[in-house]
């Protein structure tokens, strides 16, 4: 597919995507913070500095798209069609950073917990859910763990 505008518009618009307070990340502490869950944001001293951090859980959360940070399995971590090389290596190293960054986390003694951007969604009435994974003993989890069907 041809892109609509020309290179410095684009690149205008991509560096204006934000990568705190996104709509999933508000729609999630809505969420939470609606049930009780009291919480940090973007703490800066653990790695990968999460989106939010519930200490008393002792759990790192990250709220993730499903294009940027690859979802496996999901529709919408779909692959552009030009500069494909471009845009593979810097998938692969999204990927290996949020790797890296969950397992630092781990062996500082943190559970992690990734919820990806299609389950909140599409998944609203699954929500209950994430408080099992929030009070739960896994090291490490993702949500959904299954994509939902494109809608």
């Amino acid at each position: 597919m041809i892109d609509h505008v020309d290179n410095r518009t684009r690149s205008r618009i991509m560096a204006s995507v934000g990568g705190k307070h996104t709509g999933p990340e508000m729609s999630l502490r809505r969420y939470l913070h609606k049930r009780g869950y009291r919480f940090r944001l973007h703490r800066k001293d653990l790695p990968g500095t999460p989106d939010l951090v519930l200490p008393k859980y002792r759990l790192a959360i990250f709220v993730h798209g499903c294009y940027w940070h690859r979802h496996p399995g999901c529709a919408y971590a779909g692959m552009p069609k030009s500069n494909v090389d471009f845009w593979s290596a810097k998938f692969e190293r999204n990927i290996e950073r949020d790797r890296r960054q969950r397992r630092e986390l781990i062996e500082a003694g943190w559970r992690t917990l990734v919820v990806w951007q299609c389950g909140l969604r599409f998944c609203q009435d699954r929500l209950g859910e994430l408080e099992t994974a929030i009070r739960g003993e896994a090291k490490s989890e993702e949500w959904p763990s299954v994509p939902p069907k494109r809608r």
